[in-house]
């Protein structure tokens, strides 16, 4: 079997456990769509142990940008200043997203941009800059994290159950 086949077959398959998991027991508790993003990150960034964590800690970095950038922009309002206030609290924080790619772990930028987008992105779509500080699930940064982070793993697995199968 090709190794493009092995890995077809094994995204399939765990691609549909992943959105049985988040769709029916784990509802609430991971996010589909996360959990694929950070598994594509994983091949976009390797493919191997290295990528594996450097996903995860970008994907984690991300988020934590985004949601202290959310913070400020919800809890420091400047009517005044319109549209251009969250636009420079952004553009600042985006700046750390990028700057700490010479650390190894964080070397991986956009599993950093990911991270912090698909926070932004959650919360704006869903519309409740309350949950940004709600000890549960419903917080933007715990669920993108935790899904996140599985998704990495998810990646990881895919890659293992393709390799097994090719040999095969």
């Amino acid at each position: 079997m090709s190794q493009l086949l092995a890995l077809s077959v094994s995204v399939a398959v765990l691609g549909a456990v992943w959105s049985w998991i988040c769709l029916g027991p784990l509802s609430g508790y991971l996010l589909v769509w996360v959990g694929f993003v950070g598994a594509g990150c994983f091949f976009a960034a390797g493919g191997d142990q290295k990528a594996l964590i450097r996903t995860i800690v970008g994907i984690v970095y991300g988020a934590v940008i985004a949601w202290i950038t959310l913070l400020i922009i919800s809890k420091v309002p400047v009517p005044s200043l319109g549209a251009v206030w969250p636009a420079i609290v952004i553009g600042v924080l985006v700046f750390f997203l990028v700057i700490v790619a010479s650390i190894d772990v964080l070397s991986v930028v956009p599993a950093n941009v990911y991270g912090f987008a698909m926070v932004a992105g959650y919360t704006l779509a869903k519309g409740n800059m309350d949950d940004l500080t709600v000890a549960s699930f419903a917080n933007p940064l715990i669920l993108v994290a935790v899904s996140g982070a599985c998704g990495g793993v998810l990646g990881y697995l895919m890659g293992q159950v393709a390799n097994a199968i090719k040999a095969k």
